[in-house]
């Protein structure tokens, strides 16, 4: 396993979910909730998230459909992926499959008492987690960085 703190990214068409975990990448935590709409103002908030945490890579979640197929919003995310890419270069950004991300994380914050009015923003928060998570027990039983690379195309 890569030594290294890593950023996890839930992007959805008005927050992002942004998550962090510590150098041995042990526990994934909630940062904030970027909001989505403005993309400029977003990627600057990320650049700053990424200069502040000083991240080995960027894992995004690729919302794929349970069959494995992509989608309009698995071609969203990858059009941003590669945005967010651009700007913080020379971290890395790396693709990680997100099914089921944002369901489990509803289902528990309902479980826990958090309505969906008040959950919002701390959902996408919690997707990321869980994207966090997943890709770094993909990488402790591999041994290898999860999902895809990102290329930066100037």
């Amino acid at each position: 396993m890569r030594r290294g703190r890593r950023i996890a990214l839930d992007v959805g068409d008005a927050r992002i979910g942004v998550a962090s975990c510590d150098p041995d990448g042990i526990l994934a935590t909630p940062v904030e909730t970027v909001p989505g709409r403005d993309t400029a103002a977003a990627l600057r908030r990320l650049a700053a998230i990424v200069a502040e945490y000083e991240p080995i890579e960027v894992v995004v979640g690729l919302p794929r459909s349970l069959n494995g197929t992509e989608g309009p919003a698995a071609a969203k995310v990858r059009s941003f992926a590669q945005s967010v890419a651009k700007v913080i270069t020379p971290v890395p950004v790396r693709l990680v499959d997100e099914r089921m991300t944002t369901v489990s994380a509803t289902q528990g914050l309902r479980a826990s008492g958090v309505t969906s009015k008040k959950g919002r923003s701390v959902i996408d928060q919690v997707a990321a987690v869980i994207i966090l998570q997943s890709a770094l027990e993909t990488e402790r039983v591999s041994g290898k960085a999860p999902g895809e690379g990102v290329e930066v195309v100037i």
